[in-house]
């Protein structure tokens, strides 16, 4: 006599807080980046707050509209909104693929569209007497100073992320080609590049490793009240207050450390960097997000394809 079948558990259509966990730690699980996982954990826990806030409804398109709303209300960044509402498109997707939320709730979930972004963000940039006054702003006599200015010097020189900047480690630089790199630098979505360490940079960091005493670990690291090395790392907001508080000694308001990164960028293509080599420096996939990183605009009064070389002689 055969067993009878056991009847397939039906998906849900309200998801508690532990099925909600389990979709949130598939989420991340899923991601390479760490900043990555950061970004989505907070959108995510945000959310699960919102949602079970109130009488818990099924989870579907109507209810991640209501939260697109609420997202509005609150005036947050169009940027901010898509971002959270890909969060939320990812702990759907991982609810169905867990057989926790319908197929169809999950589809509908991934239809609802973003927000418009109606003109193009002004980016922060400096101008090269700029940079250098913000690297003079730094004490190098102190050790903290030393710490100071190899951080910004890595910042603008080098043109790195915040995450990855936290997460070099002492051995990170290399020789290649007969000059020093971070080699085989793993960054944003996973994807690896060679970032080229400008001369003036490399001796930023020996000072500050030598001053500190580093030799294994993370390079930059929190100092204390007594000014002496504390803990493994350094915290992103640490980080923070370093840019911040060399900006306001040289007089530039409204710095953050990814306005550095930029400056990089800018300072490399009015130095005559080709757009492609910047491409690779700062580890875009796309061409595009390159060009928005230097502002760039079409300019037809003198257009670059105005002199080729290749012109008739006007005087035959």
């Amino acid at each position: 006599m055969s067993k009878p079948r056991r009847k397939k558990r039906a998906p849900q259509r309200v998801l508690a807080p532990p099925d909600l966990e389990q979709s949130r730690a598939a989420v991340l699980n899923s991601l390479t980046s760490k900043s990555g996982q950061h970004t989505y954990d907070r959108a995510i826990t945000d959310f699960v707050a919102w949602y079970c806030s109130g009488p818990r409804l099924a989870l579907n398109r109507t209810v991640v509209l209501r939260y697109r709303m609420y997202l509005e209300q609150k005036q947050y960044a169009p940027t901010t909104i898509n971002l959270r509402l890909a969060a939320v498109r990812r702990v759907a997707f991982e609810a169905a693929d867990s057989g926790l939320l319908s197929p169809e709730l999950a589809a509908g979930i991934r239809r609802v569209k973003g927000v418009r972004r109606i003109g193009v963000r002004v980016g922060n940039w400096l101008t090269p007497e700029q940079g250098k006054q913000l690297l003079a702003s730094a004490d190098r006599n102190s050790l903290r100073g030393k710490r100071n200015y190899a951080i910004l010097a890595t910042l603008m020189g080098c043109g790195l992320r915040r995450g990855e900047l936290l997460a070099l480690g002492v051995d990170a630089a290399q020789l290649r080609e007969k000059r020093w790199v971070i080699a085989d630098l793993m960054g944003k979505a996973g994807h690896m590049r060679t970032v080229p360490i400008p001369a003036w940079v490399k001796a930023a960091i020996d000072e500050w490793k030598e001053a500190s005493g580093i030799t294994e670990g993370a390079i930059f690291r929190s100092i204390n009240r007594t000014g002496r090395v504390w803990g493994n790392g350094m915290t992103a907001k640490v980080l923070w207050e370093v840019v911040r508080n060399a900006a306001s000694k040289a007089g530039i308001t409204r710095l953050a450390p990814h306005d550095l990164r930029r400056t990089c960028a800018r300072l490399c293509h009015l130095a005559g960097g080709e757009l492609d080599q910047i491409q690779f420096l700062l580890g875009h996939v796309s061409i595009q997000t390159t060009e928005r990183y230097l502002g760039c605009k079409q300019k037809l009064r003198n257009a670059v394809n105005d002199r080729l070389g290749i012109e008739p002689d006007e005087s035959r």
